[in-house]
């Protein structure tokens, strides 16, 4: 079974945002107060804490416009926070029962069939499977309910 690896957004990006950068639609991001649990940091892959500041803003996370390359919402840690680089499943994927994963090739386009909500617990074992295929380049999570892009897991060495 194939070693996965989870890749939180480039810090170069990220740090891009932090500082006037402009969004998937050319908006600035907007600066809120996180609530607490239910704000997943795209850069940390954690929780942005209750009562800290938080970055939301329109992200897709594909190199070129195309019919594939969903953009939606993301929750940025406003304040510097250090890029994921922990083992096994991040915490941003503990707070739901259940994500969505889909298989994509690399021409960043979707993998007919390979789109399944999984039980949080099963994340690893689903990415690993497509991650085996020939045709499947990365893995990306993304909210079962809101179809929120969570994280990209990716082979590792």
């Amino acid at each position: 079974m194939a070693k996965i690896k989870f890749l939180p957004l480039p810090s170069d990006k990220v740090d891009e945002l932090r500082n006037g950068g402009r969004d998937a639609y050319d908006c600035a991001p907007e600066r809120v107060r996180s609530s607490g649990g239910g704000n997943p940091c795209r850069h940390c892959l954690d929780f942005v804490p209750k009562g800290a500041e938080m970055l939301i803003l329109a992200y897709r996370p594909f190199d070129h416009v195309q019919p594939y390359a969903e953009t939606g919402p993301i929750f940025l840690c406003a304040d510097e926070c250090a890029a994921w680089a922990g083992t096994g499943v991040p915490p941003i994927l503990t707070s739901s029962p259940d994500y969505l994963l889909k298989g994509y090739t690399a021409e960043q386009r979707i993998r007919y069939g390979t789109g399944r909500v999984v039980a949080k617990e099963d994340i690893a074992a689903y990415a690993a499977e497509l991650l085996d295929r020939d045709d499947i380049s990365f893995v990306d999570v993304r909210s079962a309910r809101n179809n929120c892009f969570q994280v990209r897991i990716v082979r590792s060495a």
